[in-house]
Protein backbone atom coordinates (compact mmCIF):
# COMPACT_ATOMS: atom_id res chain seq x y z
CA UNK A 1 0.00 0.00 0.00
CA UNK A 2 1.38 3.20 -0.74
CA UNK A 3 1.57 5.78 1.63
CA UNK A 4 3.49 9.35 1.82
CA UNK A 5 6.76 10.13 3.51
CA UNK A 6 6.17 13.33 4.85
CA UNK A 7 7.86 12.48 8.17
CA UNK A 8 11.49 14.24 7.11
CA UNK A 9 9.01 17.46 7.56
CA UNK A 10 9.26 17.56 11.43
CA UNK A 11 13.08 16.59 12.38
CA UNK A 12 13.35 15.29 15.65
CA UNK A 13 14.44 17.78 18.26
CA UNK A 14 17.04 15.23 19.79
CA UNK A 15 19.17 14.07 17.26
CA UNK A 16 22.35 12.95 16.44
CA UNK A 17 22.78 15.99 13.81
CA UNK A 18 21.33 18.45 16.67
CA UNK A 19 23.81 16.89 19.10
CA UNK A 20 27.12 17.97 16.48
CA UNK A 21 29.06 20.94 17.90
CA UNK A 22 28.46 24.00 15.71
CA UNK A 23 31.24 23.95 13.42
CA UNK A 24 30.31 20.14 12.22
CA UNK A 25 26.58 21.63 12.10
CA UNK A 26 27.96 24.06 9.70
CA UNK A 27 29.65 22.39 8.14
CA UNK A 28 26.96 19.61 7.11
CA UNK A 29 24.49 22.32 6.43
CA UNK A 30 27.31 23.95 4.12
CA UNK A 31 27.75 20.26 2.53
CA UNK A 32 26.41 18.74 -0.46
CA UNK A 33 24.34 16.41 1.75
CA UNK A 34 22.03 19.59 2.41
CA UNK A 35 21.50 20.65 -1.15
CA UNK A 36 20.85 16.95 -2.10
CA UNK A 37 18.30 17.27 0.53
CA UNK A 38 16.74 20.75 -0.11
CA UNK A 39 16.75 20.61 -4.27
CA UNK A 40 16.90 16.98 -4.98
CA UNK A 41 14.73 14.88 -2.06
CA UNK A 42 12.26 17.76 -1.38
CA UNK A 43 10.95 18.14 -5.03
CA UNK A 44 10.53 14.36 -5.52
CA UNK A 45 6.77 13.95 -6.02
CA UNK A 46 6.28 10.60 -4.44
CA UNK A 47 2.54 10.26 -5.96
CA UNK A 48 3.81 9.17 -9.79
CA UNK A 49 5.00 6.34 -8.06
CA UNK A 50 1.66 5.52 -6.17
CA UNK A 51 0.76 2.98 -9.62
CA UNK A 52 3.65 1.17 -8.58
CA UNK A 53 1.67 -0.40 -5.03
CA UNK A 54 -1.38 -2.28 -4.40
CA UNK A 55 -4.73 -0.06 -3.69
CA UNK A 56 -5.41 -2.70 -1.28
CA UNK A 57 -4.99 -2.13 2.43
CA UNK A 58 -1.83 -3.98 3.29
CA UNK A 59 1.59 -2.77 4.69
CA UNK A 60 2.97 0.35 4.29
CA UNK A 61 5.69 1.24 1.63
CA UNK A 62 9.34 2.12 2.32
CA UNK A 63 9.65 5.83 1.21
CA UNK A 64 9.93 6.45 -2.25
CA UNK A 65 11.79 9.29 -1.89
CA UNK A 66 14.03 7.22 0.45
CA UNK A 67 14.49 4.85 -2.66
CA UNK A 68 14.83 7.12 -5.68
CA UNK A 69 17.00 9.34 -3.40
CA UNK A 70 19.13 6.27 -2.94
CA UNK A 71 19.18 4.97 -6.33
CA UNK A 72 20.40 8.30 -7.19
CA UNK A 73 23.47 8.37 -4.58
CA UNK A 74 24.44 5.17 -5.95
CA UNK A 75 24.50 6.11 -10.01
CA UNK A 76 26.32 9.18 -8.51
CA UNK A 77 29.37 7.88 -6.06
CA UNK A 78 29.67 4.52 -8.48
CA UNK A 79 28.53 2.42 -4.95
CA UNK A 80 27.83 -1.14 -4.97
CA UNK A 81 24.14 -2.20 -3.44
CA UNK A 82 25.99 -3.29 -0.65
CA UNK A 83 27.78 -0.45 -0.06
CA UNK A 84 25.08 2.27 -0.32
CA UNK A 85 23.44 0.02 2.11
CA UNK A 86 26.53 0.62 4.38
CA UNK A 87 26.21 4.37 3.85
CA UNK A 88 22.39 4.76 4.65
CA UNK A 89 23.09 2.43 7.73
CA UNK A 90 26.22 4.51 9.21
CA UNK A 91 26.62 7.77 7.23
CA UNK A 92 25.16 10.74 8.99
CA UNK A 93 25.82 12.68 5.85
CA UNK A 94 23.84 10.25 3.59
CA UNK A 95 21.18 10.30 5.88
CA UNK A 96 20.74 14.02 6.23
CA UNK A 97 20.29 13.99 2.40
CA UNK A 98 17.40 12.03 2.74
CA UNK A 99 15.60 13.57 5.63
CA UNK A 100 17.18 11.48 8.78
CA UNK A 101 18.58 12.93 11.45
CA UNK A 102 18.74 10.29 13.70
CA UNK A 103 21.10 6.64 13.01
CA UNK A 104 18.86 4.74 15.15
CA UNK A 105 16.17 5.57 13.72
CA UNK A 106 14.65 4.67 9.49
CA UNK A 107 15.54 1.06 8.46
CA UNK A 108 15.20 -0.83 5.81
CA UNK A 109 15.72 -4.03 4.35
CA UNK A 110 17.89 -4.21 1.28
CA UNK A 111 15.56 -6.37 -0.20
CA UNK A 112 13.11 -3.29 -0.65
CA UNK A 113 15.28 -1.47 -3.18
CA UNK A 114 15.66 -4.81 -5.55
CA UNK A 115 11.61 -5.03 -5.52
CA UNK A 116 11.38 -1.08 -6.19
CA UNK A 117 13.47 -1.90 -9.32
CA UNK A 118 11.68 -4.40 -9.93
CA UNK A 119 8.22 -2.88 -10.32
CA UNK A 120 10.06 0.35 -12.22
CA UNK A 121 11.07 -2.10 -14.63
CA UNK A 122 7.62 -4.44 -14.85
CA UNK A 123 5.61 -0.65 -15.45
CA UNK A 124 8.17 0.65 -18.09
CA UNK A 125 7.56 -3.15 -19.88
CA UNK A 126 3.87 -2.53 -19.89
CA UNK A 127 3.41 1.01 -20.29
CA UNK A 128 6.48 2.31 -22.09
CA UNK A 129 7.04 4.73 -19.33
CA UNK A 130 10.07 4.94 -16.99
CA UNK A 131 9.21 6.83 -13.79
CA UNK A 132 12.24 7.65 -12.53
CA UNK A 133 13.16 9.58 -16.14
CA UNK A 134 9.83 11.24 -15.28
CA UNK A 135 11.04 12.23 -12.14
CA UNK A 136 14.05 13.44 -13.26
CA UNK A 137 12.44 15.64 -15.46
CA UNK A 138 10.05 16.57 -12.79
CA UNK A 139 12.78 17.80 -10.66
CA UNK A 140 15.23 19.70 -13.39
CA UNK A 141 12.30 21.81 -14.47
CA UNK A 142 11.78 22.72 -10.51
CA UNK A 143 15.58 23.36 -10.12
CA UNK A 144 15.64 25.93 -13.51
CA UNK A 145 12.51 27.28 -12.32
CA UNK A 146 13.66 28.08 -8.73
CA UNK A 147 17.19 28.95 -10.29
CA UNK A 148 15.72 30.98 -12.60
CA UNK A 149 17.75 29.97 -15.39
CA UNK A 150 17.61 30.38 -19.38
CA UNK A 151 16.72 27.59 -21.39
CA UNK A 152 16.38 29.22 -24.89
CA UNK A 153 20.34 28.03 -25.37
CA UNK A 154 20.61 24.43 -25.28
CA UNK A 155 23.72 22.09 -25.97
CA UNK A 156 23.66 17.80 -27.18
CA UNK A 157 26.15 15.18 -27.39
CA UNK A 158 26.09 11.29 -26.99
CA UNK A 159 28.56 8.84 -25.71
CA UNK A 160 28.92 5.24 -25.90
CA UNK A 161 28.14 3.30 -23.08
CA UNK A 162 29.37 -0.24 -22.21
CA UNK A 163 26.84 -2.47 -20.90
CA UNK A 164 28.34 -5.49 -18.22
CA UNK A 165 28.46 -8.05 -20.29
CA UNK A 166 31.50 -10.45 -21.17
CA UNK A 167 33.48 -9.61 -24.27
CA UNK A 168 33.22 -12.65 -26.14
CA UNK A 169 33.68 -14.44 -29.81
CA UNK A 170 31.10 -15.44 -31.76
CA UNK A 171 31.87 -19.58 -30.97
CA UNK A 172 32.05 -18.57 -27.17
CA UNK A 173 28.35 -17.20 -27.37
CA UNK A 174 27.04 -19.93 -29.26
CA UNK A 175 28.27 -22.55 -26.96
CA UNK A 176 27.02 -20.81 -24.13
CA UNK A 177 23.87 -20.31 -25.36
CA UNK A 178 23.53 -24.35 -26.48
CA UNK A 179 24.63 -25.08 -23.08
CA UNK A 180 21.80 -22.87 -21.69
CA UNK A 181 19.00 -24.68 -23.20
CA UNK A 182 21.08 -28.15 -22.66
CA UNK A 183 20.19 -26.76 -18.61
CA UNK A 184 16.41 -26.23 -19.63
CA UNK A 185 15.49 -29.63 -21.00
CA UNK A 186 13.94 -32.19 -19.09
CA UNK A 187 15.66 -35.30 -17.85
CA UNK A 188 14.55 -37.24 -20.66
CA UNK A 189 15.51 -35.15 -23.78
CA UNK A 190 19.11 -34.25 -21.61
CA UNK A 191 19.61 -38.07 -22.48
CA UNK A 192 17.98 -37.92 -25.90
CA UNK A 193 20.47 -35.74 -27.06
CA UNK A 194 23.44 -36.22 -24.94
CA UNK A 195 25.74 -38.20 -28.00
CA UNK A 196 25.04 -34.62 -30.29
CA UNK A 197 25.50 -32.39 -27.02
CA UNK A 198 28.26 -34.14 -25.82
CA UNK A 199 31.03 -32.13 -27.22
CA UNK A 200 29.20 -29.04 -24.96
CA UNK A 201 28.98 -30.43 -21.83
CA UNK A 202 33.11 -30.84 -20.97
CA UNK A 203 33.67 -27.44 -18.75
CA UNK A 204 32.27 -23.98 -19.48
CA UNK A 205 31.91 -22.35 -22.55
CA UNK A 206 35.18 -20.27 -22.20
CA UNK A 207 37.36 -23.14 -21.96
CA UNK A 208 35.97 -24.94 -24.91
CA UNK A 209 36.88 -21.74 -26.87
CA UNK A 210 39.92 -22.38 -25.68
CA UNK A 211 41.30 -25.71 -26.59
CA UNK A 212 40.19 -24.18 -30.46
CA UNK A 213 42.91 -23.16 -31.80
CA UNK A 214 44.10 -21.01 -35.37
CA UNK A 215 41.39 -19.86 -37.60
CA UNK A 216 40.66 -22.35 -39.95
CA UNK A 217 39.54 -24.83 -36.48
CA UNK A 218 37.46 -21.63 -35.34
CA UNK A 219 35.39 -21.97 -38.55
CA UNK A 220 35.26 -25.34 -38.27
CA UNK A 221 33.41 -25.17 -35.13
CA UNK A 222 31.89 -22.48 -35.91
CA UNK A 223 30.28 -24.27 -38.83
CA UNK A 224 29.63 -27.85 -36.63
CA UNK A 225 27.45 -25.69 -34.00
CA UNK A 226 25.27 -24.14 -36.55
CA UNK A 227 24.05 -27.59 -38.11
CA UNK A 228 23.95 -28.65 -33.99
CA UNK A 229 21.55 -25.96 -33.18
CA UNK A 230 19.86 -26.04 -36.34
CA UNK A 231 18.99 -29.82 -35.26
CA UNK A 232 17.97 -28.64 -31.98
CA UNK A 233 15.52 -25.81 -32.78
CA UNK A 234 13.83 -27.74 -35.43
CA UNK A 235 13.02 -30.90 -32.84
CA UNK A 236 12.92 -28.88 -29.81
CA UNK A 237 10.08 -26.32 -30.87
CA UNK A 238 7.21 -27.92 -30.11
CA UNK A 239 8.17 -28.12 -26.36
CA UNK A 240 10.26 -25.67 -25.89
CA UNK A 241 9.44 -22.53 -28.53
CA UNK A 242 8.37 -20.42 -25.40
CA UNK A 243 11.51 -20.58 -23.04
CA UNK A 244 13.79 -18.16 -22.91
CA UNK A 245 16.54 -19.91 -23.75
CA UNK A 246 15.08 -21.55 -26.95
CA UNK A 247 14.10 -17.80 -27.71
CA UNK A 248 17.87 -16.96 -27.72
CA UNK A 249 19.40 -19.48 -29.32
CA UNK A 250 17.42 -18.97 -32.32
CA UNK A 251 17.80 -15.43 -32.15
CA UNK A 252 21.70 -16.78 -32.40
CA UNK A 253 21.05 -18.95 -35.57
CA UNK A 254 18.97 -16.27 -37.39
CA UNK A 255 21.94 -13.68 -36.69
CA UNK A 256 24.62 -16.00 -37.31
CA UNK A 257 23.48 -18.72 -39.85
CA UNK A 258 21.39 -18.46 -43.28
CA UNK A 259 19.71 -21.89 -44.57
CA UNK A 260 20.30 -22.59 -48.31
CA UNK A 261 18.54 -25.09 -49.96
CA UNK A 262 18.12 -26.58 -46.07
CA UNK A 263 21.95 -26.31 -45.34
CA UNK A 264 23.46 -24.63 -42.84
CA UNK A 265 25.68 -21.45 -44.20
CA UNK A 266 28.15 -19.39 -41.42
CA UNK A 267 27.43 -15.96 -42.38
CA UNK A 268 30.57 -13.82 -42.88
CA UNK A 269 31.86 -11.07 -40.56
CA UNK A 270 30.60 -8.78 -43.09
CA UNK A 271 27.23 -9.62 -43.08
CA UNK A 272 26.54 -9.86 -39.55
CA UNK A 273 24.01 -6.80 -38.46
CA UNK A 274 25.06 -4.16 -36.16
CA UNK A 275 21.82 -5.60 -34.17
CA UNK A 276 22.89 -9.04 -33.83
CA UNK A 277 23.22 -10.41 -30.10
CA UNK A 278 26.32 -9.83 -28.10
CA UNK A 279 25.70 -11.54 -25.30
CA UNK A 280 23.28 -14.34 -23.91
CA UNK A 281 22.48 -12.18 -20.85
CA UNK A 282 21.68 -8.35 -22.53
CA UNK A 283 19.46 -9.18 -25.56
CA UNK A 284 19.31 -5.12 -26.60
CA UNK A 285 22.63 -4.38 -26.63
CA UNK A 286 24.28 -3.63 -29.98
CA UNK A 287 27.41 -3.29 -31.98
CA UNK A 288 29.10 -0.34 -33.14
CA UNK A 289 32.55 0.82 -34.75
CA UNK A 290 33.18 4.37 -34.15
CA UNK A 291 36.65 6.52 -34.48
CA UNK A 292 38.26 2.68 -35.30
CA UNK A 293 37.10 1.47 -32.14
CA UNK A 294 34.43 -0.67 -31.25
CA UNK A 295 31.76 -0.70 -28.88
CA UNK A 296 29.02 -3.14 -27.50
CA UNK A 297 26.22 -1.55 -25.49
CA UNK A 298 24.23 1.48 -25.43
CA UNK A 299 24.47 5.24 -26.19
CA UNK A 300 24.00 7.68 -24.04
CA UNK A 301 22.50 11.29 -25.86
CA UNK A 302 22.76 14.24 -23.14
CA UNK A 303 21.43 17.98 -23.35
CA UNK A 304 21.81 20.60 -21.32
CA UNK A 305 21.23 24.40 -21.13
CA UNK A 306 24.23 27.13 -21.90
CA UNK A 307 22.96 30.39 -22.22
CA UNK A 308 25.75 32.56 -21.56
CA UNK A 309 23.94 34.79 -18.75
CA UNK A 310 23.08 31.48 -16.25
CA UNK A 311 25.70 31.04 -13.83
CA UNK A 312 25.16 27.17 -13.83
CA UNK A 313 24.06 24.68 -16.57
CA UNK A 314 21.76 21.93 -15.57
CA UNK A 315 21.31 19.03 -17.84
CA UNK A 316 17.38 18.80 -19.13
CA UNK A 317 17.53 15.56 -20.72
CA UNK A 318 19.21 12.06 -21.04
CA UNK A 319 18.32 9.76 -23.92
CA UNK A 320 19.33 5.80 -23.96
CA UNK A 321 18.72 3.69 -26.76
CA UNK A 322 21.20 0.55 -28.15
CA UNK A 323 24.03 2.26 -29.30
CA UNK A 324 23.13 1.40 -33.12
CA UNK A 325 20.98 3.81 -33.03
CA UNK A 326 22.32 6.97 -35.31
CA UNK A 327 22.83 10.39 -33.00
CA UNK A 328 20.61 12.22 -35.77
CA UNK A 329 17.67 9.92 -34.56
CA UNK A 330 18.06 10.58 -31.28
CA UNK A 331 17.91 14.20 -31.35
CA UNK A 332 14.75 13.84 -33.53
CA UNK A 333 13.18 11.52 -31.02
CA UNK A 334 13.57 13.86 -28.41
CA UNK A 335 12.84 17.69 -29.79
CA UNK A 336 9.32 18.00 -29.15
CA UNK A 337 9.54 16.69 -25.36
CA UNK A 338 12.02 19.01 -24.87
CA UNK A 339 10.79 22.01 -26.78
CA UNK A 340 7.48 21.72 -24.92
CA UNK A 341 9.44 21.54 -21.34
CA UNK A 342 12.18 23.95 -21.29
CA UNK A 343 11.35 25.57 -25.06
CA UNK A 344 14.53 25.45 -26.12
CA UNK A 345 14.97 27.57 -29.51
CA UNK A 346 18.68 27.17 -30.21
CA UNK A 347 20.57 23.67 -30.06
CA UNK A 348 24.39 23.35 -30.18
CA UNK A 349 25.16 19.97 -31.62
CA UNK A 350 28.24 18.32 -33.54
CA UNK A 351 28.14 17.05 -37.03
CA UNK A 352 26.95 13.67 -36.14
CA UNK A 353 23.03 15.25 -35.76
CA UNK A 354 22.14 15.95 -38.95
CA UNK A 355 19.42 14.35 -41.21
CA UNK A 356 16.55 15.15 -43.47
CA UNK A 357 14.15 13.50 -40.13
CA UNK A 358 15.78 16.16 -37.90
CA UNK A 359 15.32 19.12 -40.61
CA UNK A 360 12.06 18.63 -40.17
CA UNK A 361 11.77 18.38 -36.90
CA UNK A 362 13.52 21.72 -36.25
CA UNK A 363 10.94 23.53 -38.79
CA UNK A 364 8.47 21.87 -37.25
CA UNK A 365 9.30 22.64 -33.47
CA UNK A 366 10.78 26.05 -34.80
CA UNK A 367 14.37 25.55 -33.27
CA UNK A 368 17.27 26.48 -34.91
CA UNK A 369 20.12 24.21 -35.00
CA UNK A 370 24.23 25.14 -34.86
CA UNK A 371 26.53 22.72 -35.82
CA UNK A 372 30.06 22.45 -34.71
CA UNK A 373 31.18 20.12 -37.69
CA UNK A 374 29.92 19.46 -41.06
CA UNK A 375 29.98 15.58 -42.42
CA UNK A 376 30.96 15.16 -45.64
CA UNK A 377 34.35 16.29 -47.68
CA UNK A 378 36.41 19.26 -47.43
CA UNK A 379 35.91 22.56 -49.76
CA UNK A 380 37.75 23.38 -52.05
CA UNK A 381 39.23 26.72 -50.39
CA UNK A 382 39.77 28.25 -54.01
CA UNK A 383 36.50 28.13 -55.39
CA UNK A 384 33.07 28.94 -53.93
CA UNK A 385 30.96 26.80 -52.51
CA UNK A 386 27.16 26.57 -52.41
CA UNK A 387 27.41 27.90 -48.72
CA UNK A 388 29.09 30.93 -50.09
CA UNK A 389 25.86 31.62 -51.74
CA UNK A 390 22.70 32.94 -49.05
CA UNK A 391 19.54 30.88 -50.33
CA UNK A 392 16.56 32.21 -48.74
CA UNK A 393 13.56 29.68 -48.11
CA UNK A 394 9.41 30.04 -48.12
CA UNK A 395 7.02 29.48 -45.69
CA UNK A 396 6.32 25.98 -47.26
CA UNK A 397 9.79 25.19 -46.98
CA UNK A 398 10.98 25.85 -50.63
CA UNK A 399 14.15 27.37 -51.69
CA UNK A 400 13.04 31.16 -53.51
CA UNK A 401 15.63 33.29 -53.52
CA UNK A 402 19.48 33.39 -54.04
CA UNK A 403 22.31 36.00 -53.26
CA UNK A 404 25.43 35.44 -54.57
CA UNK A 405 28.61 36.76 -52.53
CA UNK A 406 28.67 39.64 -54.84
CA UNK A 407 25.65 40.90 -53.69
CA UNK A 408 23.08 39.80 -56.98
CA UNK A 409 19.62 38.99 -55.27
CA UNK A 410 17.45 36.74 -57.99
CA UNK A 411 14.58 34.21 -57.71
CA UNK A 412 15.43 30.78 -57.24
CA UNK A 413 13.44 28.04 -59.87
CA UNK A 414 12.47 24.41 -59.75
CA UNK A 415 14.42 22.76 -62.61
CA UNK A 416 12.19 21.07 -65.07
CA UNK A 417 12.69 17.59 -63.46
CA UNK A 418 10.85 18.90 -60.28
CA UNK A 419 13.97 17.88 -58.27
CA UNK A 420 16.25 20.45 -57.95
CA UNK A 421 16.51 23.98 -58.26
CA UNK A 422 18.50 26.72 -60.06
CA UNK A 423 18.73 30.50 -60.17
CA UNK A 424 20.01 32.88 -63.61
CA UNK A 425 22.30 35.51 -62.47
CA UNK A 426 22.50 38.41 -65.07
CA UNK A 427 25.91 38.39 -67.35
CA UNK A 428 26.49 41.76 -67.46
CA UNK A 429 27.60 42.07 -63.84
CA UNK A 430 29.01 38.04 -63.58
CA UNK A 431 31.14 39.00 -66.42
CA UNK A 432 32.83 41.95 -64.03
CA UNK A 433 32.83 40.15 -60.78
CA UNK A 434 36.36 39.05 -59.44
CA UNK A 435 35.07 35.62 -58.48
CA UNK A 436 34.36 35.10 -62.18
CA UNK A 437 37.35 36.26 -63.65
CA UNK A 438 39.56 34.14 -61.13
CA UNK A 439 37.29 30.80 -62.40
CA UNK A 440 36.09 30.48 -58.49
CA UNK A 441 32.43 30.93 -59.11
CA UNK A 442 30.55 27.80 -59.38
CA UNK A 443 27.63 29.62 -61.54
CA UNK A 444 28.42 29.36 -65.23
CA UNK A 445 26.27 29.90 -68.93
CA UNK A 446 25.35 27.38 -70.67
CA UNK A 447 25.15 26.69 -74.38
CA UNK A 448 22.66 28.19 -75.39
CA UNK A 449 21.91 30.21 -72.32
CA UNK A 450 23.80 33.57 -71.75
CA UNK A 451 22.61 33.67 -67.93
CA UNK A 452 25.01 32.18 -65.35
CA UNK A 453 23.02 29.15 -64.01
CA UNK A 454 23.86 28.13 -60.47
CA UNK A 455 22.09 24.57 -59.81
CA UNK A 456 21.77 23.03 -56.69
CA UNK A 457 19.53 19.96 -54.72
CA UNK A 458 17.26 20.58 -51.98
CA UNK A 459 19.27 18.80 -49.39
CA UNK A 460 22.60 20.58 -50.89
CA UNK A 461 20.60 23.94 -49.92
CA UNK A 462 20.21 22.70 -46.27
CA UNK A 463 23.96 21.39 -45.94
CA UNK A 464 24.93 24.97 -47.10
CA UNK A 465 22.80 26.72 -45.05
CA UNK A 466 24.51 24.42 -42.16
CA UNK A 467 27.40 26.21 -43.02
CA UNK A 468 26.93 29.18 -43.34
CA UNK A 469 25.71 29.10 -39.67
CA UNK A 470 28.92 27.08 -38.37
CA UNK A 471 31.09 30.02 -40.37
CA UNK A 472 28.95 32.58 -38.22
CA UNK A 473 29.62 30.82 -35.25
CA UNK A 474 33.30 30.77 -35.64
CA UNK A 475 33.40 34.27 -36.39
CA UNK A 476 31.86 34.96 -33.32
CA UNK A 477 34.87 33.40 -31.41
CA UNK A 478 32.49 31.34 -28.88
CA UNK A 479 31.74 27.98 -28.90
CA UNK A 480 28.97 26.60 -26.57
CA UNK A 481 28.94 23.37 -27.57
CA UNK A 482 32.70 22.60 -26.51
CA UNK A 483 31.85 22.35 -22.49
CA UNK A 484 29.15 19.31 -23.17
CA UNK A 485 32.06 17.41 -23.34
CA UNK A 486 33.27 17.59 -19.86
CA UNK A 487 29.36 16.96 -18.70
CA UNK A 488 29.56 13.63 -20.20
CA UNK A 489 32.68 12.62 -18.70
CA UNK A 490 31.00 14.14 -15.16
CA UNK A 491 27.92 11.76 -16.15
CA UNK A 492 30.29 8.68 -16.90
CA UNK A 493 33.39 9.33 -13.70
CA UNK A 494 31.37 6.62 -11.57
CA UNK A 495 31.24 4.34 -14.03
CA UNK A 496 35.54 2.97 -14.47
CA UNK A 497 36.03 3.27 -18.73
CA UNK A 498 32.44 3.66 -19.32
CA UNK A 499 31.30 0.76 -18.05
CA UNK A 500 28.25 0.03 -16.03
CA UNK A 501 27.61 -2.32 -13.70
CA UNK A 502 24.09 -3.80 -15.04
CA UNK A 503 22.98 -4.97 -18.09
CA UNK A 504 19.54 -4.47 -19.90
CA UNK A 505 18.00 -1.21 -21.58
CA UNK A 506 15.69 -0.11 -18.73
CA UNK A 507 18.99 -0.28 -16.40
CA UNK A 508 21.05 1.28 -17.93
CA UNK A 509 18.86 4.49 -18.73
CA UNK A 510 17.53 4.38 -14.90
CA UNK A 511 21.89 4.56 -13.88
CA UNK A 512 22.18 7.09 -16.26
CA UNK A 513 19.29 9.23 -15.66
CA UNK A 514 20.59 8.90 -11.52
CA UNK A 515 24.14 9.83 -12.62
CA UNK A 516 23.13 12.95 -14.61
CA UNK A 517 20.95 13.81 -11.39
CA UNK A 518 23.64 14.02 -8.91
CA UNK A 519 25.68 15.78 -11.56
CA UNK A 520 23.03 18.56 -11.20
CA UNK A 521 23.13 18.60 -7.90
CA UNK A 522 26.97 18.62 -7.29
CA UNK A 523 27.01 22.10 -9.85
CA UNK A 524 23.93 23.76 -7.32
CA UNK A 525 26.13 23.00 -4.48
CA UNK A 526 29.22 24.31 -5.89
CA UNK A 527 26.94 26.91 -6.97
CA UNK A 528 26.05 28.07 -3.41
CA UNK A 529 29.19 27.07 -1.96
CA UNK A 530 30.77 29.81 -4.25
CA UNK A 531 27.88 32.55 -2.92
CA UNK A 532 28.87 31.59 0.64
CA UNK A 533 32.60 32.65 0.18
CA UNK A 534 31.55 35.55 -1.88
CA UNK A 535 29.37 36.60 1.03
CA UNK A 536 31.97 36.06 3.74
CA UNK A 537 34.44 37.88 1.69
CA UNK A 538 32.23 40.67 1.70
CA UNK A 539 31.32 40.43 5.21
CA UNK A 540 35.02 40.96 5.72
CA UNK A 541 35.90 43.70 3.91
CA UNK A 542 32.65 45.34 5.12
CA UNK A 543 32.61 44.52 8.94
CA UNK A 544 36.15 43.86 10.08
CA UNK A 545 37.11 40.85 12.20
CA UNK A 546 34.44 38.72 13.92
CA UNK A 547 34.09 39.71 17.75
CA UNK A 548 35.58 36.15 18.18
CA UNK A 549 38.82 37.09 16.96
CA UNK A 550 41.59 37.34 19.19
CA UNK A 551 42.57 41.12 20.05
CA UNK A 552 46.27 40.87 17.76
CA UNK A 553 43.87 39.96 14.85
CA UNK A 554 42.10 43.43 15.66
CA UNK A 555 45.07 45.46 15.36
CA UNK A 556 46.67 43.79 12.38
CA UNK A 557 42.95 44.54 10.53
CA UNK A 558 43.24 48.07 12.15
CA UNK A 559 46.59 48.22 10.26
CA UNK A 560 45.05 47.07 6.80
CA UNK A 561 41.76 49.45 6.36
CA UNK A 562 44.15 51.93 7.64
CA UNK A 563 47.11 50.96 4.35
CA UNK A 564 43.69 50.79 2.27
CA UNK A 565 42.49 54.33 3.12
CA UNK A 566 45.76 55.28 2.66
CA UNK A 567 46.19 53.67 -1.03
CA UNK A 568 42.36 54.73 -1.79
CA UNK A 569 42.73 58.52 -0.95
CA UNK A 570 46.34 59.18 -2.38
CA UNK A 571 47.47 61.21 0.02
CA UNK A 572 51.11 61.91 1.43
CA UNK A 573 51.92 59.55 4.19
CA UNK A 574 53.11 63.03 6.57
CA UNK A 575 49.23 64.86 5.88
CA UNK A 576 47.82 61.89 6.89
CA UNK A 577 49.50 61.18 9.70
CA UNK A 578 50.52 64.62 11.16
CA UNK A 579 48.51 66.66 9.30
CA UNK A 580 50.81 68.87 7.32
Amino acid sequence: MYKANTRHQQPLLISNVNQLPDKKHTQLVNSWAHDFYRDFFCRIREDSFAVLYAECPSRPNVPVNWLVGLETLKSGFGWSDEELYDHFSFDLQVRYALGIHDLSESDFDLRSLYYFRQRLSQYNLAHGVNLLAQGFEDITDQQIAALQLKTERQRMDSTQIASNILDASRLQLLVEAVQRLDRNLSEADQARWAELLAPYRQGHSGQYVYRVKGKEATQRHLQQIGEVIHTLLTHLADAYAQTPAYQVLLRFFTDNYRLAEDQVCLKADQELAAGCLQSVDDLEATFRRKANREYKGYVANLSETCHPDNPLQLITQTQIAPNNVEDADLLADGLSRLKVRTGVETLYTDGGFASPRVDAALQSQQVEQIQTGIRGPKLDPQRLSLADFAIQWDAKGQPCQVSCPQGQSVAAHLSNHRRGYFADFEPQVCQTCPFHVAGQCRAAPGKKRTAYRLTFLPEQAVVAGRRRKLRTHQQSGKNYRAAVEGTVREVKHPFPGGKLPVRGLFRVACLIVSSAAMTNIRRIHHYFAAQRQEQRWMESQDGGPKASASPRMGVFWTIFRWLGTLCRSQVPLTELCFGC
